[in-house]
């Protein structure tokens, strides 16, 4: 039973069972309103029964766009009759190779029976969906497949089906969710994506790819928690999806599968969705596995290359991620796209070593906020003078310094002129001032912070009580660290905790310090037990606090009183959790000293040295012992601690020893700058470093 495709202007055509007629006549009828009429000439006509009759002329009123009509025809039809009637003739079996050509005819006619009922029902469900009958729309859609999983037990067969029948049914699977999605019936929707996907339908890749990325976005947008699968679908053994994120991530990734093996066609949508998936549960290295996958060809390289680069920089592969970005940004690929030089500007923002090449990425990223990007014109500055500060924290010359701290001030206060309202902004802002010492600003841009974000960010409160704490007003920032507690949840007090212990020293308060001290340990061992190892040692931005850090910190505390015995029982619990750090090798040595073996102690700083080059504390001790043992010694500590002021050009200890150091060798002049320098910074100098909170 075959219809043309209605053309205005065209006759249509109906045929079946050897005869045809045209529709004129059919048409003339149902203008007239003569349903019935029109019924039975179809029906005398074509040797039609009363439901593929009504099927025919209810496609013909919709493909003239006569809904309502439509309508009118759909619902004559007694769809579980028609159901009844088509059962056997569909699933009975071929009886003998003699009778098989008669068995092929009749069941070639059942089918096309079929096909005409079922996609009868399908468009009615289009016309009320395209009338904004949705629910209703979605009743009737959903009786089309419940048809044909009772004309078809064991599912649609691979071969032997109507190539429209399958057709109609490929439709009516993908339609029903977005019909009750439609309709805000949500739970209805995930059942019938799970109908979808679950059930034999025999849907060729395309159409199942389409339904398994809807329901995919569904799931990762829709904001409703969809529950794992009922049990009944669940295979013993197989992985089953917890919730939304899990299934989500399942679905796309076996989307990449099947366009890695070429059963789909490539879209690039996959792996956006794939990505904020991955993203949101910290998974990008299992991103970038996935990306390395496709086959050449099929994905850009240059996109290949900067998305991997943002995969493994959420990784924390740094390194890794910058090396693509360069191979991205080379003069004969893509030099001035924004956000890969966005990406690499932030990247080396955070390594000393690369932050004057973070400097030249930021600058063209700045010189290309252009146009439609311009609003990014801010985040560029903003790197720029990140990279810029890091790169004047290695400068070997002093004037090369101040003039990199300067450019990095005028970047940010440029940046944050675009920007007013952008707390990250404020917060780098005031530390960038709090490391030049210049206070009453820092001051005041530490307290916009906690404005502005309402006393919500730890890292606010720590800024705020360290610049408080460098004007020497530590009462007024053992206030703030107070009120700092009594605003942050349990796990994430550490760090103001430790920032308490500090200013316990520093008022001449030692066992209040350590008594301090217990509690953050208690609290740290408590979150090891709730978290487990993993997040002890995988702190976030604001938790930097782990039990190394306690136990370290509770050992110098000790050192400081000449508790020797005590200094000791804590630094070897430091050690069983980090084996090799300079840190650790240092307490020690000043452990050594303190008993007055001073040939052990330097021995042991010096290995501290080796493990760490760069490690400014264990410099500084080194060059005062050797200032000690004569003359001759005194150029190579002198060195020691130039070096150690080009690494820390802040630190008023290597001030004070260089003075000294100036003093024994004659030159007063050199000496008076000196102390005057270490003088100056001990007015000014914090109890725990600005760069810290960063």
């Amino acid at each position: 039973m075959d219809s043309g495709e209605y053309e205005e202007g065209m006759v249509v055509e109906f045929s079946a069972n050897g005869n045809s007629m045209k529709s004129t006549d059919v048409e003339a009828k149902l203008d007239e309103g003569n349903i019935h009429e029109a019924e039975s000439s179809l029906r005398e006509g074509l040797s039609l029964n009363f439901e593929e009759a009504r099927a025919l002329l209810g496609k013909l009123e919709y493909q003239r766009g006569n809904l309502e009509g439509a309508l009118r025809v759909f619902d004559g039809i007694d769809l579980q009759a028609a159901i009844e009637r088509l059962q056997p003739s569909i699933t009975e079996k071929t009886p003998s190779k003699k009778g098989r050509s008669r068995a092929d005819s009749q069941h070639s006619v059942s089918q096309h029976a079929a096909t005409l009922v079922l996609d009868a029902i399908y468009l009615k469900a289009k016309s009320l969906h395209k009338l904004g009958r949705l629910t209703e729309a979605a009743h009737e859609c959903k009786k089309v497949l419940d048809a044909v999983e009772k004309i078809f037990h064991q599912g649609i067969p691979d071969a032997q089906v109507d190539s429209r029948l399958q057709e109609t049914v490929s439709r009516a699977v993908e339609l029903l969710p977005e019909l009750w999605k439609q309709a805000g019936s949500y739970q209805e929707t995930i059942s019938a994506y799970r109908r979808a996907l679950l059930s034999q339908w025999n849907l060729d890749n395309d159409c199942c790819a389409r339904i398994q990325k809807a329901f995919a976005v569904f799931l990762l947008y829709s904001g409703l928690e969809a529950g794992p699968p009922s049990l009944g679908v669940q295979v013993e053994g197989s992985y089953v999806p917890k919730n939304n994120l899990e299934e989500a991530i399942l679905l796309l990734m076996i989307l990449l599968r099947n366009l890695f093996q070429g059963k789909t066609k490539w879209d690039p949508s996959l792996t956006e969705h794939l990505t904020f998936a991955l993203s949101i549960c910290n998974q990008t290295c299992v991103l970038a596995k996935q990306l390395e996958e496709i086959m050449p060809g099929v994905y850009p390289r240059v996109d290949r290359w900067n998305s991997l680069a943002l995969c493994y920089s959420g990784a924390g592969q740094n390194k890794a991620a910058l090396n693509l970005l360069r191979k991205s940004l080379h003069k004969h690929e893509r030099p001035d796209e924004l956000m890969p030089l966005l990406l690499a500007a932030k990247i080396c923002s955070e390594d000393s070593h690369v932050a004057a090449e973070g400097v030249g990425y930021a600058q063209r990223a700045v010189s290309n906020s252009q146009g439609k990007d311009e609003h990014l014109k801010a985040v560029g500055l903003r790197l720029l003078g990140l990279c810029l500060g890091k790169q004047a924290k290695i400068s070997s010359s002093d004037f090369e310094r101040s003039r990199l701290q300067s450019e990095a001030l005028k970047s940010l206060s440029e940046a944050v002129a675009l920007e007013k309202n952008n707390s990250d902004l404020i917060f780098e802002l005031g530390v960038q001032y709090a490391e030049h010492r210049n206070l009453n600003t820092a001051l005041r841009y530490a307290k916009k912070y906690v404005d502005e974000t309402g006393g919500s960010v730890l890292k606010g409160w720590r800024l705020l009580a360290l610049v408080l704490s460098a004007q020497q007003r530590f009462s007024e920032a053992h206030v703030v660290t107070d009120a700092a507690l009594d605003e942050t949840a349990k796990w994430e007090q550490g760090p103001l905790l430790r920032l308490k212990a500090k200013l316990k020293v520093s008022q001449s308060l030692p066992m209040d310090a350590i008594e301090t001290y217990r509690y953050l340990l208690a609290l740290v061992q408590a979150q090891r037990k709730s978290f487990g190892p993993l997040r002890v040692n995988s702190q976030t931005e604001d938790d930097k606090v782990n039990e190394f850090e306690v136990w370290h910190g509770l050992s110098n505390l000790y050192a400081s009183l000449s508790y020797w015995k005590d200094a000791e029982i804590c630094l070897g619990k430091a050690r069983e959790l980090k084996h090799y750090a300079a840190e650790t090798l240092h307490t020690e040595g000043i452990i050594l000293e303190g008993c007055g073996k001073s040939h052990e102690a330097l021995a042991t700083y010096i290995d501290a040295l080796m493990l760490e080059p760069y490690f400014v504390p264990g410099k500084i001790v080194v060059a005062m012992l050797m200032s000690k043992m004569g003359p001759k010694a005194l150029p190579v500590a002198r060195s020691l601690l130039s070096d150690a002021l080009r690494l820390d050009p802040n630190n008023r200890k290597a001030w004070y020893y260089l003075g000294m150091i100036h003093r024994d060798d004659g030159r007063m002049a050199d000496a008076a700058d000196c102390f005057q320098a270490a003088t100056m910074l001990e007015e000014s100098d914090p109890i725990e470093s600005f760069s810290s909170i960063m």
